[in-house]
């Protein structure tokens, strides 16, 4: 991130526009606070639009919060984490006190990651972990598979991929912010002009929901080029749209096109694994992925794009519903357009 990023970043009043919906708590130990519309709590709370007023997470989402948040949590956090992920049934029977003792951490720690993974208090955590413990005594999966070894069979390799891939879309659907969506489709269904952006991996993902825009109708454009990002960017306006498309939640090439389409006045939405991150700094709706454990053979790359297509999938879906009588005959012409190419050539 550049200079001038961070200064940005941290002045005074920067940062999510006054109540806009997507305005998340500052979390203990990531980023600071930022202006009007983003709230404080003491000793952290949750992130990607878990703030405080709304309900916790369900239980079937407490597996997929810790391995979302769990990267960006301090190693005394991350163990409180990996504990009541691992042993949900025995973590209930524990006291707070107990907890910590159990992870060699202290009571504080315990209500903060708590709190981090989007529960008011310890107890409501426990109840939660209570409800996860019965939903895997009913006969559910294990949550963890085994990783990819170098000398493993090909089939073992695509059943390990399968069933990694499985678990994130699950994990993703189960923690997606159905308000936040529907908040981000009505932006790009009204949106005179769609701006998005994304490098490497997610850049491809950017490309897949241009073009799928593209084809119903809509004014949209993928940017991976930084520059070419920017001085798009300059150019939006109120009533136009930016998405920010970023697993890590901090690349400066994706986060400084997004806070000139925000400074703009442009709606302004980010898909990320971190909602914690900076570039949820400059979005006015967050769209929060899960991704499988990283590995040697499976960095993280792959498993973030997976989910981000989900995410990009439900976008269009939605955009779509929202324009159908326009969005219906444009696909249909869009097909019409190209069927030559897929019908047998005549010689």
């Amino acid at each position: 991130m550049t200079k001038d990023l961070k200064d940005s970043f941290n002045a005074a009043g920067s940062g999510r526009r006054p109540g806009a919906p997507g305005a998340a708590a500052s979390v203990s130990g990531g980023i600071g606070t930022s202006g009007a519309g983003r709230g404080t709590a003491t000793g952290g709370t949750s992130s990607g639009g878990s703030g405080v007023g709304e309900a916790p997470p369900a239980p079937a989402a407490l597996a997929a919060k810790v391995r979302t948040l769990a990267p960006s949590m301090t190693r005394s956090m991350q163990r409180v984490a990996e504990a009541v992920a691992g042993d949900p049934a025995g973590c209930a029977a524990l006291t707070v006190t107990g907890l910590a003792e159990l992870t060699g951490t202290s009571e504080a720690t315990v209500v903060r990651t708590a709190r981090l993974l989007g529960y008011p208090g310890y107890r409501d955590l426990r109840l939660a972990l209570a409800g996860l413990a019965a939903q895997q005594q009913s006969g559910r999966a294990p949550a963890v598979t085994a990783d990819i070894a170098v000398d493993d069979p090909i089939a073992d390799v695509v059943a390990k991929l399968a069933y990694d891939e499985q678990q994130t879309l699950a994990d993703t659907a189960a923690g997606l912010d159905t308000v936040q969506l529907g908040a981000a489709v009505t932006a790009l269904a009204g949106a005179r002009r769609i701006d998005i952006y994304g490098v490497g991996a997610s850049g491809l993902v950017a490309q897949d929901l241009a073009q799928k825009l593209l084809r119903i109708g809509l004014v949209a454009h993928a940017h991976s080029d930084p520059h070419l990002a920017v001085t798009n960017a300059v150019q939006l306006r109120s009533g136009d749209a930016a998405v920010a498309i970023s697993h890590s939640g901090s690349t400066g090439d994706i986060i400084e096109p997004l806070r000139v389409a925000f400074d703009h006045g442009a709606t302004t939405v980010a898909i990320t694994g971190r909602p914690d991150g900076p570039v949820s700094q400059y979005a006015d709706h967050v769209l929060t992925t899960s991704t499988a454990r990283e590995t040697d053979l499976r960095p993280a790359a792959m498993s973030s794009r997976t989910s981000q297509l989900l995410v990009v999938d439900c976008l269009f879906i939605g955009v779509m519903q929202r324009t159908y009588e326009s969005a219906a005959p444009a696909l249909a012409a869009s097909y019409e357009a190209l069927a030559h190419r897929h019908s047998p050539r005549t010689r």
